[in-house]
């Protein structure tokens, strides 16, 4: 039945796919792959570190919190789990998620300072300083 196939050997020839044709199928493919999955955890732990660790006393959670800040200072798209390209990936702006960290940032800094203490001037007391001081008995 499959005898004209098989003695061709059409059965067993490869596919012949351009560059271009395999990049758009890659492309194409669905977002909730393991792939897609893996940088989203990435991003995830590195905007959890940023926040857990931001005003952390000990030196290993401070050396978290300055970790997750360099790799979302970085401009880096060398490194294919760079900042850059994980938000190349999840279709999320870089520089708008780097606002919204810092927005986050400024506001919990500004939380934890007590309120300052108005500078009022003081009156003079000078016309004052005979009445204040008792008299010698």
């Amino acid at each position: 039945m499959r005898d004209h196939l098989v003695g061709e050997g059409k059965l067993f020839q490869p596919d012949v796919m351009l560059p271009s044709q395999y990049a758009a199928r890659v492309r194409g493919r669905v977002p909730q792959e393991a792939e897609y999955n893996l940088v989203l955890a990435l991003l995830e732990d590195a905007i959890h570190s940023f926040q857990k660790y931001r005003f952390a006393k000990s030196q290993s959670a401070k050396e978290l919190y300055d970790e997750a800040r360099e790799w979302f200072d970085s401009g880096d798209r060398k490194w294919p789990f760079s900042f850059e390209n994980c938000c190349m990936i999840l279709g999320i702006d870089p520089q708008y998620l780097r606002e919204g960290l810092e927005r986050w940032e400024t506001q919990q800094t500004a939380a934890l300072k007590p309120p300052r203490v108005a500078d009022l001037p003081l009156p003079d007391l000078t016309e004052f300083d005979d009445a204040l001081i008792a008299p010698a008995v």
